[in-house]
């Protein structure tokens, strides 16, 4: 006994879904398959907010707020990535026995 379950609601449906067999699976490939029907999209106006007006102002700010952001994180990455390579470089200069491993910062006045 086979029960489909259908909801009354918009459009959903439960549909059963059956395992393949080989069988199945030749006949559909000898038949030359129909396009799908075309459906029109479902009418979006109930996700627009209509209560609220668009606050332009607000909405840029927050973007400019989002770019500075964005910024900083990937100049702390730039910053971060170019520390540990110096890092590094020191230390395996180091293992290796050397003795002028330290960066001696030249002046830069007169």
């Amino acid at each position: 006994m086979t029960k489909e379950s259908k909801i009354a609601d918009d459009d959903h449906v439960v549909i059963k879904f059956r395992p393949r067999t080989a069988a199945e699976t030749a006949k559909h490939r000898a038949e030359p398959t129909a396009a799908p029907p075309q459906t029109q999209p479902s009418d979006l106006s109930r996700y627009k907010r209509a209560s609220e007006p668009d606050d332009y102002r607000h909405r840029m700010r927050m973007n400019i707020a989002a770019g500075l952001f964005t910024v900083a994180l990937i100049g702390f990455g730039v910053w971060l990535a170019m520390s540990i390579a110096d890092l590094r470089r020191t230390q395996d200069c180091i293992l290796y026995g050397r003795r002028d491993c330290a960066v001696i910062p030249q002046p830069t006045g007169k």
